[in-house]
C-alpha cells in the first residue's frame, strides 16, 4: 500500500487555526490529518497603506505571530486568510445582510480577484505565501442576490460569496486560477509548501 505523499507530517502536531468549515474540509480533503485552534482576539487589522493584493498576507502572518509563542516543537500550525478585492477595493466579510447585498452588487457584472494569503509555521521556520484567482461574475438581478443571502450563509465569507454555493453555480462565468484558493486555501501551493516540511 502506498504512503501518503505528506508522511513527512507525521513527526508534527498539525493545527489549523482557522473557525472556517471550508477550510477544515479543504484542509481533510488533502489527506491531512489535523486540529482546529483558533484565538478569539487576534488583531486583523492592517495599515491603510498595505496594496489590496497583500492584505491577506499581512494578515495571515498577524495570525500566525498570535501563535508563534504558543506552539510547541512538534507542532506545525496554518493560518490563512481570504479577502475579495473589486475595482481596487479591499472585501472581507459582511458586516450584515444590507452590506452583503451591496458588495453583491457591486462583484456584478465585473471581475474581480479573491487573494488567500497563507502561512504554514513550526517553532523554528515559517512560510508564506498568497495565491490569486480571478473570478468573472454574470450580471445578477436584485432577485438573485436576495434569493442568494436569504437562502445561504453570506455572513462568514469574503466578498458576501461562496463559490461552492448556489451563487457559484448561477452566478460565476468563469474563473483563472485555482477553484480552491477561492474556497479559503490554494490547497495545490498548499501541498507543495508542506511536502516541505
Amino acid at each position: 500500500m502506498a504512503t501518503n505523499p505528506l508522511s513527512n507530517l507525521d513527526k508534527y502536531e498539525v493545527l489549523l487555526a482557522s473557525n472556517s468549515p471550508r477550510r477544515r474540509q479543504l484542509l481533510a480533503d488533502l489527506g491531512v490529518t489535523f486540529r482546529s485552534v483558533a484565538l478569539s482576539d487576534i488583531d486583523e487589522s492592517y495599515p491603510s497603506d498595505t496594496p489590496a493584493l497583500d492584505v491577506a498576507i499581512v494578515v495571515a502572518r498577524k495570525k500566525a505571530e498570535a501563535y508563534s509563542s504558543l506552539i510547541s516543537s512538534n507542532q506545525l500550525i496554518i493560518t490563512a486568510d481570504t479577502v475579495v478585492i473589486c475595482d481596487g477595493i479591499v472585501l472581507g466579510k459582511p458586516a450584515d445582510i444590507a452590506d452583503a447585498c451591496r458588495m453583491l452588487r457591486m462583484l456584478s457584472g465585473k471581475t474581480h480577484h479573491v487573494v488567500t494569503g497563507v502561512t504554514v509555521s513550526t517553532a523554528s521556520r515559517t512560510e508564506a505565501f498568497k495565491a490569486v484567482t480571478e473570478v468573472d461574475f454574470a450580471q445578477l438581478t436584485d432577485d438573485e442576490i436576495r434569493f442568494y443571502v436569504d437562502n445561504y450563509r453570506p455572513l462568514d465569507k469574503a466578498g458576501a460569496y461562496g463559490i461552492q454555493e448556489w451563487i457559484g453555480c448561477a452566478g460565476i462565468s468563469g474563473i483563472r486560477g485555482s477553484f480552491y484558493n477561492v474556497m479559503g486555501l490554494p490547497l495545490h501551493r498548499l501541498y507543495t509548501t508542506l511536502a516541505t516540511f
